[in-house]
Order: C-alpha cells, then sequence, then structure tokens
C-alpha cells in the first residue's frame, strides 16, 4: 500500500468515527484518501480477504472497459453515481483516450471526500463545460436528476451511460429525508431506468456469493458482518437478483459474467493486470445493458 500521510482537515460532514466504504476502496486500489480508521477496517478486512483488493481493482477495471465499450457504441455521456475517489483513473479520463474532448462526465457521490478529490481532480485535469462532481444522494433520483440538469453539463433528453459500479451492494443508514429509500435495490434501480432516455446504456457490477469457490463463502459472510461496523453495510446478492437489477433492458454481449471475462480485450495498453485463480474469486458480477425504444 502507499505511503500516507495524516489529513489535518477532512472535508465538511466527514465521519471519521466509522470507516467509509469510500474511503476503504480508495486505500484497496492504493490510494491516499482515507484516514487511519478506513485503513484499520481495510487491514482487518485484508486479513479475512486477502483477495480483496483484487476484487476492487477488477472492479474498477471493468469500469474503464465498460466506458471503453459504450464510446465505442457511440455513448458521449456518462452519469457515474457512488462514482467514489478518484483512484485508478476516472471515466471522463478513460474516454479521452478515446475521443478526446468529446464525452461529458458527471460523478456523483454522497461521501464528501469523494466528491472533493472529484472537484480538485477535474480542476486540475478537467474541463468544466465537461465534467462535474456533485453531492447528492443516490436514493433521491429525482432530485439527483435535477442536480445533474442543472448544471447543464448532461443532456439528460438525450441518451447517457448510467454507471452503477460496485455500489448497489453498499446499503445507506437510514434517511432523514423522506424523499429517500435506504435500500439500494430493485424499486430504485428501476426508477433511475425510468429516467433514462431510449438508447441509453446502464451498466453495473455487484458483490455476490452465488457462484464463488466454495472456500469463499464462510470468508464473504464474515466480511459482510465485519462491514455492519462501518458506515454502510454490504450484502451479497444472488446471480439472478442481479441480473433483475437490468429489468427488460437488452444484454451487452457476453451478458451478466464475471468483471474479469467482461469484454477483457477493452483492457487498456498499460493497465493494472488483477490476476484471479478462477474469474468467479472476482465475487462480483458485472454487466452492461441498452434501454431500446
Amino acid at each position: 500500500m502507499a505511503e500516507f500521510v495524516e489529513e489535518p482537515f477532512p472535508p465538511p460532514g466527514v465521519d471519521l468515527d466509522h470507516p467509509s466504504v469510500a474511503r476503504v476502496y480508495d486505500y484497496l486500489l492504493g490510494g491516499t484518501a482515507n484516514w487511519i480508521i478506513d485503513r484499520q477496517f481495510a487491514d482487518k478486512a485484508l486479513a479475512t480477504l486477502p483477495i480483496l483488493g483484487s476484487i476492487a481493482r477488477a472492479n474498477r477495471l471493468f469500469l474503464h472497459r465498460a466506458v471503453r465499450h459504450l464510446v465505442g457504441l457511440g455513448v458521449t455521456q456518462f452519469v457515474d453515481i457512488g462514482s467514489g475517489v478518484p483512484t485508478m483513473g476516472h471515466a471522463h479520463q478513460v474516454a479521452d483516450e478515446i475521443t478526446p474532448g468529446e464525452t461529458r462526465v458527471a460523478y456523483i457521490d454522497y461521501e464528501p471526500v469523494a466528491v472533493a478529490h472529484s472537484e480538485d481532480l477535474l480542476k486540475e485535469h478537467g474541463d468544466p463545460s465537461r465534467h462535474v462532481a456533485i453531492h447528492a444522494d443516490m436514493r433521491d433520483p429525482d432530485r439527483l436528476w435535477e442536480k445533474i440538469r442543472d448544471t447543464g453539463v448532461i443532456d439528460l433528453d438525450k441518451p447517457v451511460g448510467l454507471l452503477l459500479i460496485a455500489v448497489l451492494h453498499v446499503q445507506q443508514p437510514p434517511a432523514e429525508d423522506s424523499g429517500t429509500t435506504d435500500d439500494l435495490g430493485p424499486s430504485l434501480v428501476a426508477h433511475y431506468r425510468d429516467l433514462l432516455r431510449s438508447g441509453s446504456y446502464l451498466a453495473l457490477s455487484h458483490l455476490t456469493d452465488d457462484g464463488v469457490p466454495p472456500e469463499f463463502d464462510d470468508k464473504l459472510a464474515r466480511l459482510v458482518t465485519m462491514y455492519e461496523q462501518s458506515s454502510n453495510p454490504v450484502l451479497c446478492r444472488s446471480h439472478s437478483e442481479i441480473a433483475e437489477l437490468f429489468g427488460d433492458f437488452t444484454m451487452v454481449e457476453p451478458g451478466l459474467t464475471w468483471t474479469p471475462l467482461w469484454h477483457p480485450e477493452n483492457t487498456g495498453a498499460g493497465a493494472l493486470t488483477v490476476e484471479f485463480a478462477t474469474p468467479n474469486e472476482s465475487a462480483c458480477l458485472a454487466g452492461v445493458a441498452r434501454k431500446d425504444e
């Protein structure tokens, strides 16, 4: 892992009494936007499931491959919900490698650290006319959609690529605002599918204990129990439950599969290599689907 310097002044609203899933994920990817409480939790999680860092990196690489593939299909706008800290490359950086200056991206997260770091990245390496970071709660889709529309960066009356990467297995604390829901599940995803225009795509990945190697069963169960101590508990869904999140959208080949198996040919040159003994060690299913006319 990287060498860390403790940040004396975290952004307003940061909870340093509990580990944050977003900051733990950043640590697992080798980032530095995390605090001692996050690193201590992550190290315990790694002791339980040593391959967890590889699982996190495989998810990030799936995001990169999904963006590359969708740009190749003509997608020029992306909405990345639960975008996290910009570790291992953000969506706009991947898109600009293929079509420089032609794509637009809105990043949305509820974690203040993730939003602050995304804003810093965009100031240095972004284009304010094409890229924006938004602090919003994904449990309130209509309000979130309003915030995106208000920026003028994304034209929501046209197709977009909606990215829900490794976010739907993260559960939220009880919401103070009655307009939100607590479970990031089927009804919430269905609402987002309804908001999308025809020709849009939904890309998502999700933690699962369905079909993983037998020796992972107990380890994943202990990991889920550990995450109950964090500010955002996690849950596993089955293959069929994850497939249902796509609704009646048309799946892009090869359908719902393990993260390393989704269009590996779209892995960028010089990308970090993540190896598993078998693809199901990645413990995350991933897919992309299109909203037809």
